[in-house]
Protein backbone atom coordinates (compact mmCIF):
# COMPACT_ATOMS: atom_id res chain seq x y z
CA UNK A 1 0.00 0.00 0.00
CA UNK A 2 1.13 3.52 -0.80
CA UNK A 3 1.69 6.08 1.96
CA UNK A 4 -0.45 9.21 1.80
CA UNK A 5 0.48 12.71 2.95
CA UNK A 6 -1.31 16.06 3.09
CA UNK A 7 0.47 18.73 1.03
CA UNK A 8 -2.11 21.52 0.65
CA UNK A 9 -5.00 23.11 2.56
CA UNK A 10 -7.72 25.61 1.71
CA UNK A 11 -10.62 27.04 3.70
CA UNK A 12 -13.66 29.30 3.39
CA UNK A 13 -15.26 29.51 6.83
CA UNK A 14 -17.32 31.59 9.27
CA UNK A 15 -14.01 32.40 10.98
CA UNK A 16 -12.00 33.48 7.96
CA UNK A 17 -11.57 32.95 4.24
CA UNK A 18 -7.99 31.68 4.36
CA UNK A 19 -6.45 28.85 6.34
CA UNK A 20 -4.19 31.28 8.21
CA UNK A 21 -7.02 33.54 9.36
CA UNK A 22 -9.25 30.58 10.17
CA UNK A 23 -6.58 28.80 12.24
CA UNK A 24 -5.70 31.95 14.19
CA UNK A 25 -9.34 32.50 15.15
CA UNK A 26 -9.72 28.83 16.16
CA UNK A 27 -6.68 29.03 18.43
CA UNK A 28 -7.94 32.34 19.84
CA UNK A 29 -11.29 30.71 20.68
CA UNK A 30 -13.55 32.99 18.63
CA UNK A 31 -17.15 32.28 17.69
CA UNK A 32 -18.42 32.64 14.12
CA UNK A 33 -22.10 32.89 15.13
CA UNK A 34 -24.19 35.98 14.45
CA UNK A 35 -27.62 37.04 13.20
CA UNK A 36 -28.58 35.55 9.83
CA UNK A 37 -28.29 38.07 6.99
CA UNK A 38 -29.21 35.85 4.03
CA UNK A 39 -32.99 35.98 4.52
CA UNK A 40 -35.69 37.41 6.77
CA UNK A 41 -35.83 35.30 9.95
CA UNK A 42 -38.62 37.22 11.70
CA UNK A 43 -40.96 34.21 11.61
CA UNK A 44 -38.30 31.58 12.34
CA UNK A 45 -37.54 30.05 15.72
CA UNK A 46 -33.78 30.31 15.10
CA UNK A 47 -32.48 33.64 13.82
CA UNK A 48 -28.72 33.10 13.82
CA UNK A 49 -26.04 30.94 12.23
CA UNK A 50 -22.33 30.83 11.41
CA UNK A 51 -22.30 32.56 8.04
CA UNK A 52 -19.24 33.09 5.84
CA UNK A 53 -18.39 36.80 5.90
CA UNK A 54 -16.92 39.02 3.16
CA UNK A 55 -16.60 36.23 0.58
CA UNK A 56 -15.57 37.61 -2.81
CA UNK A 57 -15.90 34.97 -5.55
CA UNK A 58 -14.31 37.30 -8.11
CA UNK A 59 -10.94 36.52 -6.53
CA UNK A 60 -11.28 33.01 -7.94
CA UNK A 61 -13.55 33.25 -11.02
CA UNK A 62 -14.96 35.76 -13.47
CA UNK A 63 -18.53 37.06 -13.38
CA UNK A 64 -19.72 34.74 -16.14
CA UNK A 65 -18.55 31.75 -14.15
CA UNK A 66 -20.17 33.04 -10.95
CA UNK A 67 -23.56 33.08 -12.68
CA UNK A 68 -23.16 29.40 -13.59
CA UNK A 69 -22.45 28.17 -10.06
CA UNK A 70 -24.43 27.89 -6.85
CA UNK A 71 -22.72 29.28 -3.77
CA UNK A 72 -21.69 25.79 -2.59
CA UNK A 73 -19.71 25.34 -5.82
CA UNK A 74 -18.20 28.81 -5.51
CA UNK A 75 -16.99 27.87 -2.02
CA UNK A 76 -15.58 24.61 -3.44
CA UNK A 77 -13.67 26.44 -6.17
CA UNK A 78 -12.26 29.01 -3.75
CA UNK A 79 -11.06 26.51 -1.14
CA UNK A 80 -9.64 24.09 -3.73
CA UNK A 81 -7.75 26.91 -5.50
CA UNK A 82 -6.21 27.85 -2.15
CA UNK A 83 -5.19 24.25 -1.47
CA UNK A 84 -3.69 23.78 -4.94
CA UNK A 85 -1.65 26.98 -4.59
CA UNK A 86 -0.56 25.94 -1.09
CA UNK A 87 0.63 22.55 -2.37
CA UNK A 88 2.89 24.07 -5.02
CA UNK A 89 1.43 21.82 -7.72
CA UNK A 90 1.40 23.37 -11.20
CA UNK A 91 -1.14 21.50 -13.28
CA UNK A 92 -0.55 23.75 -16.30
CA UNK A 93 3.00 22.43 -16.57
CA UNK A 94 1.81 18.80 -16.66
CA UNK A 95 0.96 16.75 -19.71
CA UNK A 96 -2.33 14.92 -20.15
CA UNK A 97 -0.94 11.61 -18.89
CA UNK A 98 0.31 13.23 -15.69
CA UNK A 99 -3.05 14.94 -15.14
CA UNK A 100 -4.79 11.57 -15.57
CA UNK A 101 -3.25 10.56 -12.23
CA UNK A 102 -4.85 13.47 -10.39
CA UNK A 103 -8.49 13.26 -9.26
CA UNK A 104 -11.17 15.02 -7.26
CA UNK A 105 -13.62 13.68 -4.68
CA UNK A 106 -15.87 16.42 -3.32
CA UNK A 107 -18.71 16.25 -0.81
CA UNK A 108 -21.84 18.15 0.10
CA UNK A 109 -24.93 17.29 2.05
CA UNK A 110 -27.29 19.75 0.38
CA UNK A 111 -25.67 20.83 -2.89
CA UNK A 112 -27.35 23.79 -4.57
CA UNK A 113 -30.26 24.20 -2.20
CA UNK A 114 -30.35 28.00 -2.42
CA UNK A 115 -30.65 27.80 -6.22
CA UNK A 116 -33.40 25.20 -5.89
CA UNK A 117 -35.37 27.37 -3.46
CA UNK A 118 -34.98 30.49 -5.56
CA UNK A 119 -36.01 28.83 -8.85
CA UNK A 120 -38.98 27.03 -7.31
CA UNK A 121 -40.15 30.24 -5.64
CA UNK A 122 -40.05 32.08 -8.96
CA UNK A 123 -42.00 29.27 -10.64
CA UNK A 124 -44.67 29.16 -7.92
CA UNK A 125 -45.12 32.93 -7.94
CA UNK A 126 -45.56 33.09 -11.72
CA UNK A 127 -48.29 31.91 -14.06
CA UNK A 128 -47.12 28.31 -14.09
CA UNK A 129 -45.00 28.68 -17.20
CA UNK A 130 -41.59 27.06 -16.55
CA UNK A 131 -38.91 29.70 -17.02
CA UNK A 132 -36.03 27.88 -15.37
CA UNK A 133 -32.43 29.00 -15.64
CA UNK A 134 -30.57 26.85 -18.21
CA UNK A 135 -27.96 26.22 -15.53
CA UNK A 136 -30.58 25.14 -12.98
CA UNK A 137 -29.72 21.42 -12.98
CA UNK A 138 -25.92 21.84 -13.08
CA UNK A 139 -26.18 24.38 -10.26
CA UNK A 140 -28.06 22.09 -7.87
CA UNK A 141 -26.52 18.62 -8.35
CA UNK A 142 -24.02 17.65 -5.68
CA UNK A 143 -21.40 16.13 -7.99
CA UNK A 144 -20.98 19.34 -9.98
CA UNK A 145 -18.37 20.80 -7.59
CA UNK A 146 -16.02 17.87 -8.22
CA UNK A 147 -16.68 18.17 -11.94
CA UNK A 148 -16.00 21.92 -12.03
CA UNK A 149 -12.72 21.58 -10.11
CA UNK A 150 -11.50 18.94 -12.58
CA UNK A 151 -12.65 20.97 -15.62
CA UNK A 152 -10.81 24.08 -14.43
CA UNK A 153 -7.52 22.16 -14.28
CA UNK A 154 -8.16 19.41 -16.87
CA UNK A 155 -7.71 16.68 -14.26
CA UNK A 156 -8.64 13.26 -15.70
CA UNK A 157 -8.27 11.09 -12.58
CA UNK A 158 -11.10 9.61 -10.45
CA UNK A 159 -13.88 12.17 -10.07
CA UNK A 160 -17.08 11.92 -8.04
CA UNK A 161 -19.05 13.13 -5.03
CA UNK A 162 -19.78 11.56 -1.67
CA UNK A 163 -23.00 12.12 0.26
CA UNK A 164 -23.39 10.84 3.82
CA UNK A 165 -25.03 13.87 5.43
CA UNK A 166 -22.71 15.46 7.99
CA UNK A 167 -20.09 12.72 7.46
CA UNK A 168 -19.88 13.52 3.74
CA UNK A 169 -16.51 15.27 3.53
CA UNK A 170 -14.75 12.88 5.89
CA UNK A 171 -16.06 10.12 3.62
CA UNK A 172 -14.60 12.00 0.64
CA UNK A 173 -11.22 12.26 2.36
CA UNK A 174 -11.22 8.55 3.22
CA UNK A 175 -12.16 7.70 -0.38
CA UNK A 176 -9.33 9.87 -1.71
CA UNK A 177 -6.94 8.26 0.79
CA UNK A 178 -7.94 4.78 -0.40
CA UNK A 179 -7.61 5.78 -4.07
CA UNK A 180 -3.98 6.80 -3.58
CA UNK A 181 -3.12 3.87 -1.31
CA UNK A 182 -4.33 1.46 -4.01
CA UNK A 183 -2.20 3.17 -6.65
CA UNK A 184 -5.15 4.51 -8.66
CA UNK A 185 -3.96 8.13 -8.44
CA UNK A 186 -0.93 10.07 -7.28
CA UNK A 187 -2.73 13.22 -6.15
CA UNK A 188 -6.34 13.76 -5.01
CA UNK A 189 -8.19 16.97 -4.20
CA UNK A 190 -10.75 16.15 -1.51
CA UNK A 191 -13.06 18.09 0.73
CA UNK A 192 -16.56 19.44 1.02
CA UNK A 193 -18.64 22.57 0.77
CA UNK A 194 -22.02 23.68 2.06
CA UNK A 195 -24.16 26.77 1.56
CA UNK A 196 -27.34 25.73 3.32
CA UNK A 197 -28.24 28.73 5.46
CA UNK A 198 -31.57 29.04 3.67
CA UNK A 199 -35.23 29.21 4.74
CA UNK A 200 -35.97 25.54 4.05
CA UNK A 201 -32.82 24.34 5.79
CA UNK A 202 -33.23 26.45 8.93
CA UNK A 203 -36.98 25.81 8.99
CA UNK A 204 -36.51 22.09 8.51
CA UNK A 205 -33.93 21.75 11.26
CA UNK A 206 -36.18 23.83 13.56
CA UNK A 207 -39.04 21.44 12.84
CA UNK A 208 -36.85 18.49 13.85
CA UNK A 209 -35.82 20.27 17.09
CA UNK A 210 -32.16 20.08 16.08
CA UNK A 211 -31.15 23.77 16.15
CA UNK A 212 -30.35 25.95 19.13
CA UNK A 213 -32.85 28.74 19.69
CA UNK A 214 -30.60 30.88 21.89
CA UNK A 215 -31.29 34.03 19.85
CA UNK A 216 -30.28 36.32 22.74
CA UNK A 217 -26.68 35.02 22.82
CA UNK A 218 -25.83 33.49 19.43
CA UNK A 219 -22.06 33.58 20.02
CA UNK A 220 -22.54 31.31 23.05
CA UNK A 221 -25.26 29.09 21.59
CA UNK A 222 -22.97 26.27 20.44
CA UNK A 223 -21.89 24.77 23.74
CA UNK A 224 -21.01 21.09 23.48
CA UNK A 225 -20.98 19.11 26.73
CA UNK A 226 -22.85 21.86 28.60
CA UNK A 227 -25.86 20.65 30.58
CA UNK A 228 -27.93 23.48 29.07
CA UNK A 229 -27.06 22.81 25.41
CA UNK A 230 -30.16 22.96 23.21
CA UNK A 231 -29.02 22.07 19.70
CA UNK A 232 -26.47 22.86 17.03
CA UNK A 233 -25.71 26.12 15.24
CA UNK A 234 -25.84 25.91 11.43
CA UNK A 235 -22.68 26.87 9.56
CA UNK A 236 -21.49 27.16 5.98
CA UNK A 237 -18.24 27.15 4.04
CA UNK A 238 -15.72 24.75 2.56
CA UNK A 239 -12.52 22.89 3.30
CA UNK A 240 -10.08 21.42 0.77
CA UNK A 241 -7.16 19.02 1.22
CA UNK A 242 -4.49 17.90 -1.24
CA UNK A 243 -3.71 14.24 -0.58
CA UNK A 244 -0.60 12.94 -2.28
CA UNK A 245 1.39 9.77 -2.73
CA UNK A 246 4.31 10.08 -0.30
CA UNK A 247 6.99 9.23 -2.87
CA UNK A 248 5.49 11.67 -5.38
CA UNK A 249 5.49 14.43 -2.75
CA UNK A 250 9.08 13.75 -1.69
CA UNK A 251 10.28 13.63 -5.29
CA UNK A 252 9.00 17.14 -5.98
CA UNK A 253 10.15 18.53 -2.62
CA UNK A 254 6.64 19.24 -1.37
CA UNK A 255 5.80 20.77 2.00
CA UNK A 256 4.08 18.07 4.09
CA UNK A 257 1.59 18.96 6.81
CA UNK A 258 0.92 15.43 8.09
CA UNK A 259 0.49 11.84 7.02
CA UNK A 260 -2.94 10.23 6.85
CA UNK A 261 -2.75 6.69 8.17
CA UNK A 262 -6.31 5.49 8.71
CA UNK A 263 -9.95 5.92 7.84
CA UNK A 264 -12.81 4.03 9.44
CA UNK A 265 -16.47 3.97 8.42
CA UNK A 266 -19.49 2.27 9.97
CA UNK A 267 -23.21 2.69 10.65
CA UNK A 268 -25.30 3.25 13.76
CA UNK A 269 -28.14 1.25 12.16
CA UNK A 270 -30.35 2.81 14.79
CA UNK A 271 -32.52 5.83 13.86
CA UNK A 272 -33.12 8.41 11.11
CA UNK A 273 -31.63 11.29 13.08
CA UNK A 274 -30.80 10.03 16.56
CA UNK A 275 -27.68 8.29 17.84
CA UNK A 276 -27.61 5.15 20.01
CA UNK A 277 -26.87 5.64 23.73
CA UNK A 278 -23.97 3.18 23.55
CA UNK A 279 -22.41 5.00 20.56
CA UNK A 280 -21.75 1.69 18.83
CA UNK A 281 -21.51 3.12 15.28
CA UNK A 282 -19.05 5.77 16.40
CA UNK A 283 -17.11 3.14 18.35
CA UNK A 284 -16.82 0.97 15.22
CA UNK A 285 -15.66 3.89 13.08
CA UNK A 286 -12.87 4.79 15.51
CA UNK A 287 -11.95 1.13 16.01
CA UNK A 288 -11.76 0.51 12.25
CA UNK A 289 -9.60 3.60 11.73
CA UNK A 290 -7.19 2.50 14.47
CA UNK A 291 -7.01 -1.00 12.97
CA UNK A 292 -6.18 0.36 9.53
CA UNK A 293 -3.58 2.73 11.01
CA UNK A 294 -2.10 -0.24 12.90
CA UNK A 295 -1.80 1.69 16.15
CA UNK A 296 -3.15 1.22 19.66
CA UNK A 297 -5.56 3.68 21.31
CA UNK A 298 -2.71 4.74 23.61
CA UNK A 299 -0.93 6.34 20.62
CA UNK A 300 -3.66 8.94 20.10
CA UNK A 301 -2.99 12.37 21.57
CA UNK A 302 -6.06 14.30 20.39
CA UNK A 303 -9.64 13.67 19.27
CA UNK A 304 -11.54 16.38 17.40
CA UNK A 305 -15.04 15.34 18.41
CA UNK A 306 -18.07 15.61 16.14
CA UNK A 307 -19.91 17.03 19.17
CA UNK A 308 -22.60 19.27 17.71
CA UNK A 309 -24.08 20.49 21.01
CA UNK A 310 -27.15 18.25 20.86
CA UNK A 311 -28.09 16.55 24.15
CA UNK A 312 -28.24 13.00 22.77
CA UNK A 313 -25.43 13.19 20.20
CA UNK A 314 -22.72 14.52 22.52
CA UNK A 315 -23.30 11.79 25.09
CA UNK A 316 -23.42 9.02 22.48
CA UNK A 317 -20.07 10.04 21.00
CA UNK A 318 -18.37 10.47 24.36
CA UNK A 319 -19.57 7.00 25.37
CA UNK A 320 -17.87 5.61 22.26
CA UNK A 321 -14.69 7.59 22.95
CA UNK A 322 -14.61 6.37 26.55
CA UNK A 323 -15.14 2.78 25.41
CA UNK A 324 -12.12 3.04 23.10
CA UNK A 325 -9.75 5.17 25.20
CA UNK A 326 -10.87 4.55 28.78
CA UNK A 327 -8.69 6.54 31.19
CA UNK A 328 -5.94 7.27 28.65
CA UNK A 329 -4.78 10.92 28.62
CA UNK A 330 -6.16 11.71 25.16
CA UNK A 331 -7.28 15.34 24.78
CA UNK A 332 -10.76 15.98 23.37
CA UNK A 333 -12.29 19.16 22.01
CA UNK A 334 -15.32 20.25 20.02
CA UNK A 335 -14.44 22.98 17.53
CA UNK A 336 -18.05 23.29 16.33
CA UNK A 337 -18.40 25.48 19.40
CA UNK A 338 -16.60 28.07 17.25
CA UNK A 339 -17.41 27.22 13.63
CA UNK A 340 -20.95 25.98 14.05
CA UNK A 341 -21.91 22.83 12.17
CA UNK A 342 -20.86 23.02 8.51
CA UNK A 343 -22.94 19.92 7.73
CA UNK A 344 -21.44 18.21 4.64
CA UNK A 345 -18.31 20.39 4.90
CA UNK A 346 -17.73 19.70 8.61
CA UNK A 347 -15.38 16.76 8.11
CA UNK A 348 -13.07 18.70 5.80
CA UNK A 349 -12.91 21.81 7.98
CA UNK A 350 -12.33 19.74 11.12
CA UNK A 351 -9.71 17.63 9.33
CA UNK A 352 -7.83 20.86 8.62
CA UNK A 353 -8.04 21.76 12.31
CA UNK A 354 -6.85 18.27 13.27
CA UNK A 355 -3.97 18.36 10.80
CA UNK A 356 -2.82 21.78 12.03
CA UNK A 357 -3.07 20.55 15.60
CA UNK A 358 -0.68 17.74 14.68
CA UNK A 359 1.68 20.07 12.83
CA UNK A 360 1.72 22.82 15.46
CA UNK A 361 1.40 20.79 18.69
CA UNK A 362 -1.61 22.62 20.04
CA UNK A 363 -5.10 21.51 21.09
CA UNK A 364 -7.93 23.91 20.19
CA UNK A 365 -10.42 24.47 22.97
CA UNK A 366 -14.13 23.87 23.34
CA UNK A 367 -15.63 27.30 24.03
CA UNK A 368 -18.94 28.27 25.69
CA UNK A 369 -19.14 25.23 28.00
CA UNK A 370 -19.82 26.85 31.34
CA UNK A 371 -21.96 24.25 33.15
CA UNK A 372 -20.35 20.91 32.41
CA UNK A 373 -22.91 18.12 32.02
CA UNK A 374 -22.59 15.98 35.20
CA UNK A 375 -23.68 12.87 33.28
CA UNK A 376 -20.43 12.97 31.26
CA UNK A 377 -17.62 10.82 32.63
CA UNK A 378 -15.07 12.79 34.61
CA UNK A 379 -12.36 10.49 33.25
CA UNK A 380 -12.47 12.24 29.88
CA UNK A 381 -9.84 14.94 29.26
CA UNK A 382 -11.99 17.60 27.55
CA UNK A 383 -10.18 20.85 26.77
CA UNK A 384 -12.38 23.79 27.76
CA UNK A 385 -12.00 27.55 27.49
CA UNK A 386 -8.53 28.02 26.02
CA UNK A 387 -6.26 26.19 23.59
CA UNK A 388 -3.38 24.31 25.20
CA UNK A 389 0.10 23.36 23.98
CA UNK A 390 0.64 19.61 23.76
CA UNK A 391 2.81 17.28 21.71
CA UNK A 392 0.46 15.76 19.12
CA UNK A 393 1.87 12.82 17.18
CA UNK A 394 -1.44 11.17 16.30
CA UNK A 395 -4.92 12.73 16.09
CA UNK A 396 -8.44 11.55 15.31
CA UNK A 397 -11.27 13.42 13.60
CA UNK A 398 -14.85 12.13 14.04
CA UNK A 399 -17.87 12.90 11.87
CA UNK A 400 -21.39 11.47 11.97
CA UNK A 401 -24.45 12.05 9.82
CA UNK A 402 -28.24 11.65 9.79
CA UNK A 403 -28.98 8.12 8.68
CA UNK A 404 -26.38 6.72 11.07
CA UNK A 405 -23.26 7.29 8.94
CA UNK A 406 -19.96 7.43 10.84
CA UNK A 407 -16.54 8.33 9.44
CA UNK A 408 -13.26 8.71 11.34
CA UNK A 409 -9.86 9.80 10.04
CA UNK A 410 -6.43 9.56 11.69
CA UNK A 411 -3.47 11.84 10.96
CA UNK A 412 0.15 11.37 12.02
CA UNK A 413 2.97 13.88 12.49
CA UNK A 414 5.43 13.86 9.59
CA UNK A 415 9.08 13.92 10.61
Amino acid sequence: MKRVVITGLGAITPLGNTVEEFWKNIIDGKSGASEITKFDTSKFKTKFACEVKDFNPEIYMDRKEIKKYDLFTQYAIASSEQAIADSGLDFSAMNQEERSEIGVIWASGYGGISTFEQQLSEFNSGDGTPHFNPYFIPKIIIDIAAGVISIRHRLHGPNYATVSACASSNTAIISAFDTIRLGKAKVMIAGGSEAAITPSSIGGFNASQALSKNNENPEKASKPFDKDRDGFVAGEGAGALILEDYEHAIARGAKIYAEMIGGGMAADAYHLTGTPPDGYGAYLGIKNALKEANIEPSAIDYVNAHATSTPQGDLSELTAIHTIFGNLPVSISATKSMTGHLLGAAGAIESIITILSVKNDIIPATINTENFDPSISQDLNIVLGKSIPKKVNYAVNNTFGFGGHTATTIFKKHD
